[in-house]
């Protein structure tokens, strides 16, 4: 009996034990979890840090034919600005819920276009493919009449129109591929002339595309390009002397090179408003590893340095101009199928628009609109891809004001923060590059704000964010979570809260409506996946 008693003592201890043992091994998983899975998105409102147009998201209109491939892929079919269908109800409502969508016409043969005014003596011909001569086409034209056509078509939708004009006219290719000699303007004013007695309304005129710097196909050298951007801005000044306002004079519209760019800003001096440069940072189409490149965030910030050594350039001049993306595709050659036209380019696409933002760009042009790979909408039948609902769901709640965000946890958050556009509270945008990990994030602010209500006033020091309060006193937020159809980075198919994001019978694009989420609750970030969080109530300096 004494046996049997100790025995059962003994078995006792040993459970016991064990049931201390398995409890801290719950709570070290549990720590654990807690700490790699928790964040905080810290969000700097004192001040902006740079700031946006109010038309900040653009789309370009480019001049390919259908003959343009790539790698063997032909991804452009009738999607050039001489052939696109303008009574495509789909695309019509598509630039319309920008409200407006600022759209630059422009692209590797801008620069062999001839325009077809009445005092052009030339036959106005289309592009022809030839290998053997610049560009890999002969020189094109623009026909009144369809010029006449898409005019209308801006007008109906609303677009604002930035054109690139052809900057090569009247030089000449040296044996060292430089293009040499001044821009002959004459058929560019008698262009310009014929838009404006014709009441077409252009926002702005672009000279050249990628002839700056080393150049793509040719270059011309920074001093001429200046004196060339002087003459376009007479022109500019010729035709338009009794209107307002004026359209803006833009250039070089090409890659970044500190020397080039800083020499040419300062010998065009005022003549500019706005220097564009082009972006494609994830190399060929062809590249297998594009999206390991997307997911990686040290290959995201790398851009940085783009954005940042313009910025400097600019504050070491003179100028008065501003900076643009003038044309953004990620990877050049018309991009890849299934990726730069899938869910996971979303990642790319607006890491980008956050970090252009943040130095201060006023304006992001992403190649394309529609044609190639990378376009926002699909080339053969106009629907939506990803990336267009990216755009549209950031014009909805991206304010014009930057603030400076940082993100405190996994290395696989990205974060971005604006002052709201539909209230005096922020925005707050967070993705997820992780493929397993739910993310936890609570905001937070380093300076005083005001939590506003119609019968409470408080401040806070350093506090999570809060959101309006319902009718049952609760304060909540706004969110609208973006993930892939079927958890497939590949897909070309959006949710939005789970709810797939598709045009319906009649060409409509969807509304974009958010769930509501107690403030005390922290932004759940699920593995793949980007979120917008509205915080209406949450009033920092910057944004009141």
């Amino acid at each position: 009996m004494r046996e049997k008693c100790c025995r059962q003592i003994w078995f006792f201890k040993v459970l016991f034990f064990l049931c201390c043992v398995l409890q801290f091994l719950d709570y070290t998983v549990s720590s654990a979890v807690e700490e790699d899975n928790t964040g905080k998105v810290f969000v700097y409102g004192r001040a902006a840090v740079g700031t946006i147009d109010e038309d900040f998201i653009c789309a370009t209109l480019d001049w390919w034919p259908p003959e343009k491939c790539d790698y063997g892929t032909c991804s452009w079919d009738h999607a050039s600005i001489l052939n696109l269908d303008l009574n495509n109800i789909i695309f019509q409502n598509a630039i319309k819920a920008f409200a407006p969508l600022k759209i630059r016409i422009g692209g590797t043969l801008q620069d062999l276009v001839i325009y077809e005014t009445p005092d052009q003596k030339q036959p106005c011909v289309p592009f022809t493919q030839n290998s053997s001569i610049i560009f890999g086409y002969t020189q094109g034209c623009l026909p009144m009449h369809r010029w006449g056509e898409l005019n209308a078509f801006f007008s109906k939708t609303g677009a604002k129109i930035i054109f690139g004009l052809n900057a090569l006219s009247g030089r000449s290719i040296n044996p060292k591929g430089e293009a040499v000699g001044a821009w002959d303007s004459t058929n560019a004013e008698s262009f310009i002339r014929y838009t404006a007695q014709s009441n077409y309304t252009v926002d702005g005129w672009e000279l050249g595309n990628e002839l700056c710097g080393g150049g793509v196909g040719t270059r011309v050298a920074a001093n001429q390009y200046a004196i060339d951007t002087i003459n376009l801005r007479n022109v500019v000044n010729r035709v338009y002397k009794n209107v307002s306002p004026m359209p803006l004079v833009i250039g070089p519209g090409g890659f970044f090179e500190d020397a080039w760019f800083s020499e040419y800003l300062k010998k065009a001096g005022n003549s500019l408003n706005a220097t564009t440069h082009h972006i494609y940072d994830l190399g060929p189409g062809v590249d297998e590893h594009l999206i390991e490149k997307i997911l990686n965030p040290s290959y995201l910030d790398q851009e940085a340095n783009t954005f940042r050594s313009l910025k400097n350039v600019i504050k070491k001049s003179s100028t008065k101009a501003v900076s643009w993306v003038g044309e953004s595709g990620g990877a050049y050659n018309s991009g890849r199928n299934l990726v730069s036209n899938a869910f996971v380019y979303s990642f790319w696409y607006l890491d980008q628009l956050g970090m252009a933002s943040v130095y201060d760009t006023k304006t992001y042009c992403r190649q394309s609109l529609i044609g190639g790979n990378y376009g926002l909408l699909n080339t053969t039948n106009f629907t939506p891809n990803p990336d267009y609902y990216s755009a549209l769901i950031w014009r909805k709640l991206m304010g014009r004001k930057a603030l400076f965000t940082s993100f405190s946890g996994t290395k696989k958050i990205r974060s971005y923060a604006h002052c709201a556009r539909q209230s005096k509270g922020i925005t707050v945008l967070l993705m997820n590059l992780d493929n397993t990990t739910t993310v936890l994030a609570k905001v937070e602010l380093n300076n005083t704000f005001s939590l506003r209500h119609t019968k409470h006033v408080k401040s806070y020091k350093r506090a999570t964010s809060q959101l309006s309060w319902d009718s049952d006193g609760e304060v909540q937020r706004e969110e609208y979570h973006l993930t892939a159809k079927d958890g497939n980075l590949h897909s070309q198919t959006m949710l939005l809260n789970g709810n797939a994001l598709q045009v319906n019978s009649m060409g409509d694009i969807p509304p974009i409506e958010p769930i509501h989420i107690n403030s005390t609750e922290p932004i759940t970030i699920a593995p793949y996946s980007i979120v917008f969080v509205h915080m209406p109530s949450v009033v920092v300096p910057a944004c009141a």
